[in-house]
């Protein structure tokens, strides 16, 4: 459903994703290996050999899932791109999808779409990766398809000059960013003169000389087995991946690899970068250099410093967070092998005065540099990253990325030697490390101050639709070695069987238990509607309260809480939603301080005047950015007058509340017979009932049940909304309607199956092939059907400078209308059968999937096992039912549009 645009607690987590370039992402799939009878079980010790090529091949069995992830690294990065040309290895990384000798970009797409599962391929400044992760009885057919791309991309003229326009427009889409500008800039300055100066991103000027030569040069100089790094993890048996590792790769030949630029920086020249935001808040960065990641021991030091640092303990997130004086304020590094960022940051409400927090930060660090941590600090830090670090095994994807960032990144035996670095680092190695980050004269600051852009324009609908009726898509003959294994389709069984409950309070207790898990993940959800259930002249207390559940327990305050928490390495989080991640052996006390934070809330007077104070000034900055603006815009074109989803907080609302009114909220909303509790590890469904049972069992509810769904929402008519935004150059697209079905109506499958025809599979769909494959108007384009339980919406969003905005949105209204006029031929047909029931399986690997999946399917109100059953479905709805049930719900004229930037030329 439409998303509401939250005032921003968890600001700057657009940092964690700033080091890397994405390329392009497949649909999910999967489907369970076929067993062999009379065969011993696999062995699940981890198997390594690096080949007679120079090839390192891990293998990392894991029964998690049918599942099993393939990532392929090579050791080249922006470092090595040639002078003046920052973005060479994040353009060859997008050619590889654009065919190899052999393997055409037609049969790149289609196998990605047939294998169903989740493809992608990134760009760093160290190295290059490319991964899928598929049903495990394929994973041979990724390998061969990587080994392919290996030997002989094509990287000819005709292909670059296509794939330029999709790159351009993720470049555009990156510095439409503010923060990742800032970024971009403070990289500049720390690593000038270095190959480090500039990220993996590149420029359109630099696109704009690259050729296809260059290209072709850059893979024949890097692109070779003894400059990459296979790791294969899932429920695979090692030694056979090994032999298929040895037979598709073992006959390409090594080669001498270029001489490595240095990364020797001179001294820091200190700066301070001034920048406007269209956030509704804004942000204060100190940038320094930190350690590379290949220095196993500084860097195991620097994740230590941070998490004490960003401890709720600790006087930073006490003094600036807890006060009120800012939003968030933490330390986290950007890192690289050679040499990483650290970054301090502030988030602040719009009209705060930014140097005041970054002297107050800066007095802090120093503060606490010079009273100095202790080793109880040190110890509670690695309980938590220790914790961390066993929950992060708990997902196949996961686990191939641990190894792979620990031996082709970092040159590591394994992720086992970070994990002993962090063991053995002392609160004198974090003390030394934190006077070493927080020298001001070797930093860099940047100042992001939120700014306004203008008010919306609003203008009419389209008008008729063309008639349009493109062939359907060519029919793909794929190389045998992918035809046969993907011909045919089975329909998955579920490997882990869900137990549901429910105790006498009427709570729910799914219990999911598997000897795979090393940690225990605890998933909870309140059924509840801020929309409906807030009072009238109290919209924002839902926000309020929600702040409000971070400080602490009528039991212990927030520090004595967090100490509690610190003690068994445990992490928590309270609210609507909330969860727990713990050791096995501390299960039972992490459950009794999570039930403690959720039933026994502290709600302290003194803290909720100073939150309100807060919530009001961030609401206001809120109200007036472009984000919120485009929200609000759509909501208005989708919605009725007066509909409930049309309230927002404002700085009125949120200052006129009363302690009260937080209290009453919490004891109408929080009650055990609208919730769930999903508890996902390596323990039985008897032991999960018995503490559960104990921890939340004489929890009771309060008053009537109250109805947290909401009304059903007639058709929509278009309409067209401009929302100026002064920082970005390029626009962001948002197309919309309501639909007049549930989630659980008959058509609503074969929507699904329509909407995989639209953007599944990425390249070999109707919009990928139309807006960046053939035209490069986009970067990406993606669509859904968000639905809640009384309430479906068709969405798309795309990223296209002014100048081709048009012509996208008419590619996007047009793929609709012949969605309705003509069938999908058996080949499409066959690729969208595969890329939906393939990728149900995906969702068994991981703890984080597993658990959020079935919150979603009883939030839902469907069965715990709907996938399966959907797959099942998907097998016997045929090209017909699909176009139907497109021509009688979707409505090309009727799409809401949303344009965020300048304005579409």
């Amino acid at each position: 459903m439409l998303k509401r645009v939250l005032p921003v607690a968890a600001a700057a987590v657009v940092l964690a994703g700033a080091p890397a370039a994405w390329a392009d992402s497949s649909a999910p799939s999967a489907q369970p290996p076929a067993k062999a009878a009379g065969h011993a079980k696999p062995s699940d010790k981890v198997v390594r050999e690096t080949l007679d090529n120079g090839l390192q091949v891990i293998v990392v069995p894991d029964r998690m899932a049918p599942v099993a992830t393939t990532m392929l690294t090579y050791k080249v990065g922006s470092r090595e791109a040639p002078k003046g040309f920052p973005g060479m290895a994040h353009a060859q990384e997008h050619m590889m999808f654009r065919g190899a000798k052999g393997l055409s970009a037609q049969q790149i797409a289609g196998i990605g779409a047939a294998l169903g599962g989740q493809s992608n391929a990134f760009t760093t400044n160290d190295s290059t990766t490319y991964y899928y992760t598929v049903p495990s009885q394929f994973t041979d057919v990724a390998l061969h398809l990587e080994s392919v791309r290996m030997k002989s991309v094509l990287d000819k003229p005709a292909d670059w000059k296509q794939e330029r326009g999709a790159i351009e427009q993720e470049v555009s889409q990156d510095m439409s960013s503010p923060i990742q500008v800032a970024i971009k800039r403070m990289r500049e300055a720390l690593y000038k003169g270095t190959p480090y100066s500039h990220d993996a991103l590149g420029t359109r000027a630099s696109f704009n000389k690259t050729t296809a030569k260059m290209l072709k040069h850059f893979h024949n100089q890097w692109y070779a087995p003894n400059n990459a790094v296979l790791v294969v993890a899932g429920n695979v048996d090692a030694d056979q991946v090994l032999a298929q590792a040895k037979q598709l790769f073992g006959g390409i030949p090594s080669q001498k690899l270029p001489q490595r630029k240095p990364v020797k920086p001179g001294k820091v020249e200190s700066k301070t970068i001034h920048m406007p935001t269209d956030s509704g808040y804004g942000f204060a960065l100190i940038g320094s250099r930190a350690p590379g990641s290949r220095d196993a021991q500084a860097m195991a030091t620097t994740e230590v410093l941070a998490s004490v640092l960003n401890n709720p303990r600790g006087p930073l997130y006490t003094q600036m967070v807890a006060s009120g004086k800012s939003l968030a304020a933490q330390y986290t590094t950007l890192p690289a092998a050679l040499g990483s960022i650290g970054v301090s940051y502030v988030v602040f409400p719009k009209g705060a005065d930014a140097d005041a927090l970054v002297k107050q930060m800066r007095s802090i660090l120093g503060g606490i540099a010079k009273k100095g941590i202790s080793p109880d600090q040190v110890a509670a830090a690695k309980r938590q990253l220790i914790t961390q670090d066993m929950a992060a095994r708990d997902s196949i994807s996961g686990l191939a990325h641990r190894w792979t960032q620990a031996v082709a990144v970092d040159h590591l035996q394994s992720p086992a030697d970070q994990l002993a670095a962090i063991k053995n680092v002392t609160a004198k190695d974090v003390n030394q490390m934190l006077t070493q980050l927080i020298q001001p004269d070797q930093s860099v600051l940047a100042i992001l101050t939120p700014e306004g852009s203008g008010a919306p324009q609003t203008g009419g609908g389209y008008g008729g639709s063309e008639s349009f009726a493109p062939k359907n898509v060519n029919h793909v003959k794929l190389p045998e070695w992918a035809a046969k294994p993907l011909a045919k389709i089975t329909t998955p069984e579920p490997s882990l069987k869900p137990v549901e409950t429910t105790l006498d309070n009427g709570m729910k207790l799914i219990t999911v238990d598997s000897d795979s898990f090393h940690a225990v993940h605890v998933y909870g959800h309140i059924r509840n509607a801020p929309d409906l259930e807030t009072p009238k002249h109290q919209e924002g207390v839902s926000d309020v309260l929600s702040q409000l559940l971070d400080f602490g327990t009528t039991k212990h305050d927030r520090k004595a809480y967090q100490a509690a928490l610190d003690a068994i390495g445990a992490q928590a989080s309270a609210g609507t939603d909330f969860s727990l991640t713990v050791l096995p052996e501390h299960f039972d006390r992490g459950l009794d301080l999570l039930a403690e934070n959720e039933l026994h809330p502290a709600l302290p007077k003194h803290a909720f005047e100073i939150l309100k104070q807060r919530a009001a000034a961030s609401q206001a900055g809120t109200i007036a950015s472009p984000d919120f603006k485009a929200d609000q815009a759509m909501r208005r074109g989708i919605l009725p007058k007066g509909d409930p989803s049309l309230r927002f907080a404002t700085p009125k609302s949120i200052s006129g509340l009363s302690y009260a009114d937080v209290t009453d909220y919490y004891h109408k909303v929080f009650r055990p017979d609208l919730s769930t509790i999903v508890v996902v590890g390596d323990i039985t469904p008897a032991e999960a009932k018995k503490a559960v049972t104990g921890a939340f069992g004489d929890w009771k509810a309060q008053g009537n049940k109250p109805d947290v769904n909401l009304p059903k929402v007639p058709d929509n008519k278009a309409s067209f909304h401009h929302v100026p935004d002064k920082s970005q150059s390029q626009d962001t697209v948002q197309l919309a309607e309501s639909l007049g079905l549930t989630v659980n109506a008959p058509d609503f499958r074969a929507l699904k199956m329509a909407n995989q025809v639209l953007t599944g599979g990425a390249f070999a769909s109707r919009l990928y092939r139309e807006l960046r494959v053939q035209r490069g108007l986009v970067y990406y384009v993606s669509s859904g059907l968000d639905a809640s339980r009384t309430r479906t919406q068709l969405t798309f969003q795309y990223g296209s400078d002014p100048d081709k905005v048009k012509e996208a949105d008419k590619l996007v209204r047009q793929a609709l209308v012949h969605l309705a006029q003509v069938p999908i031929s058996n080949d499409e047909l066959h690729r969208v059968r595969a890329g939906l029931i393939r990728q149900v399986p995906l969702g068994e690997a991981g703890a984080d999937s597993v658990g959020y999946g079935l919150l979603s399917r009883v939030e839902l109100n469907q069965p715990l096992n709907e996938p399966y059953r959907a797959a099942k479905a998907y097998q016997s709805i045929d090209a017909k039912q699909i176009q139907a049930a497109v021509k009688k719900w979707f409505r090309p004229d009727d799409l809401v549009r949303v344009v965020q930037g300048p304005k579409p030329k």
